[in-house]
Order: C-alpha cells, then sequence, then structure tokens
C-alpha cells in the first residue's frame, strides 16, 4: 500500500513510540491540513486558530495514545470538529447566561437545568446539520452577533447571498426543532 497523507507509518509509530524528532514532524506536517479543516468548521478565524492549536497540543501529548498509524487524520479531525463545536456552545452558553437578561434565577430546579441543557443540545445537534456555509453564516450572525456586512465580507460573499444563506440556515433550524 503506498503513503500517503501527512506522515508516513514508520514515522507515525516512531512518535508513538516517544521519538521526540518524530513527534515533531508529525505535528509540524499536519499543521497546514489542521488550520485549513478548522477555518472550514469554526465560526471565526480567530476560534479557528484556536481549534487548531488545541489539536495540535492534543496531538502532541496524546500521539501515543493513538491506536492505528492509519487513523491520524479522521482522529485529528475529530479532535477540531468537537473544539469548533465547544467553542460554539460556549458562545451559545454565554448569550443565553442567567445574567444576560436577569430573568432567570440563580438556581434553577434540576428538572430547569436538564430540560435547558436538552433544548440546547438539540439546537446544537440542528446548528451542526447545517451545511458548512449556512453553519458559517449563522453561527457567525447569530451567535456572534456580527453585522450582516461583516458576515459577507469575512466569507466571501455579497450581502444578498449571505442573507439568503441566512435565511435557509434559520428555516433549516426552525424545521428540525419542530417549530
Amino acid at each position: 500500500m503506498a503513503e500517503r497523507g501527512w506522515a508516513s507509518a514508520r514515522l507515525i509509530e516512531a512518535a508513538q513510540a516517544g521519538d521526540q524528532e518524530s513527534i515533531a514532524a508529525v505535528v509540524h506536517g499536519a499543521h497546514s491540513h489542521v488550520r485549513r479543516f478548522a477555518a472550514h468548521l469554526c465560526a471565526s478565524p480567530q476560534d479557528a486558530e484556536d481549534a487548531a492549536q488545541e489539536a495540535l497540543i492534543i496531538l502532541y501529548r496524546k500521539i501515543g495514545s493513538l491506536r492505528a498509524t492509519g487513523a491520524l487524520a479522521s482522529w485529528m479531525f475529530r479532535i477540531v470538529r468537537n473544539e469548533c463545536l465547544r467553542r460554539a456552545r460556549l458562545l451559545l452558553e454565554a448569550h443565553d447566561a442567567p445574567g444576560a437578561t436577569g430573568a432567570e434565577p440563580e438556581s434553577a430546579s434540576a428538572e430547569e437545568e436538564a430540560l435547558r441543557r436538552l433544548e440546547a443540545g438539540l439546537v446544537a445537534q440542528a446548528i451542526r446539520d447545517l451545511p458548512d456555509l449556512q453553519r458559517r453564516v449563522l453561527i457567525m450572525r447569530d451567535v456572534l452577533g456580527h453585522p450582516g456586512r461583516t458576515v459577507a465580507a469575512r466569507l466571501g460573499l455579497s450581502e444578498a447571498a449571505m442573507k439568503s444563506q441566512l435565511h435557509r440556515a434559520r428555516s433549516a433550524v426552525r424545521r428540525d426543532l419542530g417549530a
């Protein structure tokens, strides 16, 4: 089988065994791929850079726990995806924080907390299920609160195209949530 991807199986095996030069080579080789993937998933360039760095740190620290050398790319992409989703969840939670509206008491019942988490999970899943561009537009516009002109410019869209993508995203989330 021809070796392809970021690093050869031999290099990954040496990194798994703890060889520092091999670990550095694997991390260096993964860097551009991880950054590119994070840029497609995360809502903002800052989140993408942070998610990529976090994934590379995890790769550096835990490459020894990787079971199969051929699983490196999928493992890294899963870490990046989870980190981007974690950052989006933090933004949603910060936006919906009890202090943000002043209407929610400090200590909610366990039932209310469970329902709130279930609802947040359903919303997060509906957003995750959106096509890449729609997800990025929705998060940048509705979660991060960026002006439409800024969202369009950052994503390389016309304002009309951005509005169309935002409308489609909102409609899809409403449909998924059964509203």
